[in-house]
């Protein structure tokens, strides 16, 4: 499994909506000005969870894009399927024709493994994530440090 830049860009992005949940809309502009991304990119990554159903947007003066669900009801499993990537670590658990796929010892392994990550990331949401960096994220806050999500 190799974790692209556009699965840290997209789950950035989503974690940044999911901290102004509450709030109003924002643009890509502003997000991608606060995670120092490229808007034409992230414009390419909202399109895909617009797809999945992920965010929706709000047209017209104050529009922008917020979560279309609670932070709660999004795994991180989600966000990869919307990106399409893949969270199997080689090629032939993944469902592909491999020769050797039988006769393989290491197969196991690898279809262990791999069902161990796509397990992890079923169960892990924006929200846990989330609360597992408030007290680093609210320190950083309180002492003034300079960070983005």
């Amino acid at each position: 499994m190799r974790i692209t830049t556009k699965t840290r860009y997209g789950l950035r992005a989503v974690l940044y909506l999911a901290s102004t949940y509450y709030n109003r809309p924002v643009s890509i502009k502003k997000i991608a000005a606060e995670e120092h991304v490229s808007p034409e990119f992230l414009e390419q990554i909202f399109f895909r969870f617009k797809k999945a159903g992920i965010i929706s947007s709000h047209r017209g003066p104050g529009g922008g894009f917020v979560l279309k669900k609670n932070p709660a009801d999004i795994t991180l499993m989600e966000i990869l399927y919307a990106l399409d990537e893949s969270v199997y670590l080689v090629p032939c658990v993944d469902d592909a024709d491999c020769e050797r796929k039988e006769a393989c010892i290491a197969h196991t392994v690898w279809k262990d493994l791999s069902s161990l990550i796509k397990d992890y990331f079923t169960h892990l949401t924006v929200k846990d994530l989330l609360e597992k960096n408030k007290t680093e994220f609210f320190d950083d806050l309180e002492s003034g440090q300079n960070f983005s999500i």
